[in-house]
């Protein structure tokens, strides 16, 4: 193992599982033990909670400048340490090198620039009469417990926490079971730039124990959770027996939209990079394509063109775009949806072959699934995984309709010349984010969505700030 005995950060010391006991994670390109790290349990969990409820005081009492000039250092110390931050997110993740290197550079930006917008966010004058004063003041929760996915862990670690930090919460982190190396790993970056103890702590293990007791426990105050629709529902009950406010990403099966006038060469650039980058991987890309059948045979034929162009291959490799998936589990679920969809009477259009070098790893390759139904399984559900969908959608059919007909409603993916057209559509969406012949996501946009089974609240940007955040209203009178 390359990465052996690691520890948990609780209180600003490295420790092991109180129990001893660990858990082993995998290299996802090779099937090979990667890395030892202590299995937690409830009584890990309360030492970590009571050790960010006592730093939470101080930690909050900082002036804006002073916790910003911490979080500053963070980003720096993270630039300082890309290289070997990124090869953990290789090893354990399976992350191509370069979409690594980007995601760490990415996360050292999340701390600098929740740092600089947090002096923004301020409270609100209330008008009322002149003998009386009254305002909301924004003020942190106090303990925020961030329960971490396993497909992009160190952006949306960095994500929750810079913002957690940045307005005066301290954090317990469960970083995914099986990326927990890598989030590790990040924490020790955070401390030796100069975190104060108890500040961020990082306990590790599966979320069905250590996820369940971090949510239950009466001393967390807001949870900050991304992953499935059903986990986060288990999630939600969790918290509410303490009435815990939740920001909650989960799942998607987003529909796309490429109309008959649709740049097609366009539309496959960003959807092709959506559907393949991280293996798929992706809750903002692309769920299910209704294909106009004016340009259905073009937009697969170029769609294939662009599988049968990525670059399959060892992670560590600086040319491979796409490597395996996270996990032996994951790629069985994919298959699984592959399989049940020829079963159903879909057609494997495309599939990039195997070679040796795919045999030993968790690897799904591009695959594309044509004369799909929207009432097949692979259209209703989360694939999650380099498999592109492909409906025909005709002249008879409402698109709004068939987008809305889902549980999820994260984002949906519009491509067509009409401008006019797809704003009027936008209004009967429903879903929170809506991209339109584009698919951007900066520091300054707030991802996420409160729509059906897909999420409570946003993330990123001033409004996902403000999310970690509770309003205080005070109220004086003055001629008393």
């Amino acid at each position: 193992m390359i990465y052996d005995n690691m520890k948990m950060l609780i209180n600003g010391k490295w420790v092991d599982s109180q129990s001893g006991e660990t858990f082993v994670t995998l290299n996802p390109a090779t099937g090979e033990n990667l890395a030892k790290v202590p299995l937690a349990n409830s009584d890990d969990v309360d030492k970590a909670v009571n050790a960010a409820a006592e730093a939470f005081h101080s930690w909050s009492s900082l002036k804006q400048a002073e916790r910003n000039a911490v979080l500053n250092k963070v980003a720096a110390a993270i630039r300082e340490n890309a290289h070997d931050l990124a090869m953990c997110d290789v090893l354990e993740h399976g992350t191509p090198y370069n979409d690594a290197f980007g995601i760490v550079m990415g996360a050292a930006d999340k701390f600098e620039y929740n740092a600089a917008i947090a002096q923004s966010l301020m409270g609100t004058h209330i008008p009322m009469d002149s003998s009386k004063l009254a305002y909301f003041r924004r003020e942190p929760f106090g303990v925020a417990a961030l329960i971490i996915p396993w497909n992009l862990p160190v952006i949306v670690t960095a994500v929750k926490v810079s913002a957690a930090l940045a307005v005066g919460n301290t954090c317990v982190i469960k970083p995914p079971s099986i990326n927990s190396a890598t989030i590790l790993k990040l924490a020790e970056i955070m401390m030796k730039a100069g975190i104060p103890d108890g500040v961020v702590n990082v306990i590790t293990g599966p979320g069905g124990s250590v996820g369940k007791a971090i949510a239950t426990h009466p001393a967390v105050s807001i949870v900050g959770f991304t992953g499935s629709s059903e986990t986060g529902k288990d999630v939600l009950r969790y918290a509410a027996g303490t009435v815990k406010k939740c920001v909650m990403e989960l799942g998607g099966n987003n529909p796309v939209l490429i109309a008959p006038d649709a740049n097609i060469d366009e539309a496959i650039k960003v959807l092709g990079f959506r559907q393949f980058n991280n293996s798929g991987q992706h809750c903002s890309g692309p769920g299910r394509y209704y294909v106009h059948e004016k340009v259905y045979d073009e937009f697969l034929e170029k769609l294939a063109a662009f599988a049968a162009n990525v670059k399959v291959d060892d992670p560590a490799e600086k040319s491979t775009y796409m490597g395996p998936v996270a996990s032996a589990s994951h790629k069985a679920s994919i298959e699984g949806y592959i399989q049940n969809a020829l079963d159903e009477g879909a057609t494997l259009y495309y599939s990039q072959a195997k070679t040796s070098a795919h045999e030993k790893g968790f690897y799904v390759m591009p695959t594309i699934i044509s004369d799909v139904k929207h009432e097949m399984t692979i259209a209703r559900e989360e694939v999650f995984g380099p498999v592109a969908v492909i409906i025909k959608l005709t002249d008879n059919d409402d698109f709004v309709t068939l987008a809305n007909d889902s549980p999820y409603g994260l984002c949906v993916h519009l491509w067509s010349a009409d401008i006019k057209n797809c704003l009027k559509m936008i209004p009967a969406l429903r879903a929170g984010s809506i991209f339109l012949n584009c698919q951007t996501l900066t520091n300054e946009q707030s991802w996420g969505t409160s729509v059906k089974e897909s999420g409570l609240g946003k993330e990123g940007g001033l409004v996902g700030l403000a999310e970690f955040t509770e309003l205080k209203m005070v109220t004086v009178d003055f001629t008393v």
